[in-house]
């Protein structure tokens, strides 16, 4: 892809076979400088992408000189062990990335916790003590997936010729790079042209909820008002001109929301109860996902004050106001 006089950027994307549609990841080349902008998924796929857009373009993973991750999802990071065991580049990423990548057993442990609480508050009964032991056999299976490199904290505003813009919401640690100048804006996973990102319920550094909705929506709007021409998503087709997409995303949160609230006021008060009537199949087989959405959506009714919630035992109940 051309670009402006400074510098260019060119995709890489390799096909999946998942609703994703494709694993989308970038090079940016200056001068002497190419930086890698997320690192795909840790398959063959993803890697044999690399491998020829670099050769497409006279390049090799000796040419690297950095890699940025715009959050820490393995579909982002999975290559960089890889590139790092051939070529040690820095590595930068937001300071809350560090102990998702690094797999802190103390954070792990917290999230476990976490997750255990949230389920049972929410009475996800048998489904959410499986997901609970889901993650906490995670914590070995996945120890391999640790980043073995040292993770330069992004601190600064400005990073190269890019804007860093915190977009929290999809991940705590999410950012985007801002190319004002080409009004262009690699942005990881906070707009998906043919599905909508979602808001991943987690905690924070000492172990409360975030509201990932609340922060997305107001992500959503930061996006729509830098008014850029180009946005470079982590998945699916690049986006021309994304505000009129942006607006229908949140036009989208706010049509959900409203049919949450309305089975609220029919009487179905706990997040599994909704969980289950809204998705029906997709509860099951979608469960960690459906979940964050359903009570992603019952944080910001009670952010605006349309709904309260009520502990019963050990089950939150909700009810309108």
């Amino acid at each position: 892809m051309k670009t402006n006089a400074d510098f260019k950027i060119y995709p890489i994307i390799a096909p999946s076979a998942f609703s994703l549609k494709s694993i989308n990841f970038y090079l940016v080349k200056k001068e002497d400088a190419l930086i890698l902008i997320d690192a795909g998924m840790d398959d063959d796929v993803c890697w044999n992408a690399l491998q020829q857009t670099l050769k497409e373009n006279g390049l090799s993973i000796g040419n690297i000189t950095d890699i940025w991750l715009t959050h820490h999802h393995g579909d982002h990071v999975g290559l960089v062990n890889r590139i790092t065991a051939l070529h040690p580049v820095p590595i930068y990423a937001h300071p809350k990335a560090v102990p998702r990548l690094k797999r802190d057993p103390d954070f792990l442990k917290m999230r476990i916790e976490f997750y255990k609480q949230l389920y049972l508050e929410m009475g996800c009964g048998e489904l959410g003590d499986k997901q609970v032991a889901y993650l906490f056999n995670a914590v070995d299976h996945n120890k391999d997936q640790k980043l073995n490199g040292d993770i330069i904290e992004i601190t600064e505003k400005h990073l190269f010729d890019f804007e860093v813009i915190e977009f929290p919401g999809h991940a705590p640690d999410q950012i985007a790079f801002l190319d004002q100048k080409g009004k262009r804006l690699l942005s990881g996973d906070l707009l998906i042209e043919h599905i909508s990102s979602n808001a991943l319920i987690e905690p924070d550094d000492n172990g409360n909820r975030m509201l990932t909705l609340v922060d997305h929506i107001g992500s959503l709007k930061r996006c729509l008002a830098l008014q850029v021409d180009l946005l470079l998503p982590g998945h699916g087709n690049i986006i021309e001109q994304p505000c009129s997409l942006i607006e229908k995303r949140l036009h989208g949160i706010e049509r959900k929301s409203e049919k949450i609230f309305s089975m609220i006021e029919s009487g179905i008060s706990t997040g599994n109860g909704l969980a289950k009537a809204f998705y029906r199949q997709k509860y099951v087989s979608q469960f960690p996902l459906v979940m964050s959405e359903i009570i992603g959506h019952l944080d910001y009714l009670e952010h605006q004050g349309k709904i309260k919630k009520k502990l019963s035992g050990k089950v939150v109940h909700y009810h309108t106001l």
